[in-house]
């Protein structure tokens, strides 16, 4: 009798840790699926938060000097070198300027292209990981000029 009290107990203790692994397992089930699409949509918006800095930046070039920059190192130069950019760098762009062009997704960087054949110049910004991007290839449709895709 003694033997068969023991087996029940000892079958009641294996039950136990069995639910209580099973209720883990399915928690992390559903919680590490929602964590990986919290992370994708915090680095979607770094990113896109990245792409308007350069944007700002781009249009704050082109008011200054009426014409787009043709890379984005001759942005960045421009960057540091203009006296009224330098002045105001930390509350325009809150970024070090060497790391702006720079997708925070995968550190890979930013493409750029400039259409300055047209009647009006336009670029399109892209991030090469995703289909994020800002402005269009397009000389013709001047309504896609610093339109971001995701807006």
């Amino acid at each position: 009798m003694a033997s068969s009290q023991g087996l029940r107990i000892a079958i009641q203790v294996l039950l136990g840790i069995a639910i209580i692994a099973l209720v883990y397992w399915l928690y992390v089930s559903i919680t590490a699926p929602w964590e990986a699409v919290e992370r994708e949509r915090a680095i979607t918006a770094e990113t896109r938060g990245q792409m308007n800095k350069v944007r700002l930046a781009l249009i704050t070039h082109e008011r200054a000097l009426d014409k787009f920059p043709s890379t984005l190192d001759s942005l960045i130069i421009w960057v540091r070198t203009d006296s009224a950019t330098v002045a105001n760098w930390d509350s325009l762009y809150g970024v070090n300027p060497d790391s702006m062009l720079y997708s925070p997704r995968t550190g890979n960087r930013f493409l750029y292209t400039l259409i300055d054949t047209g009647r009006v110049a336009i670029y399109l910004l892209k991030d090469p990981d995703s289909d994020d991007q800002i402005g269009s290839t397009n000389p013709d449709d001047i309504t896609t000029l610093n339109a971001a895709s995701w807006e």
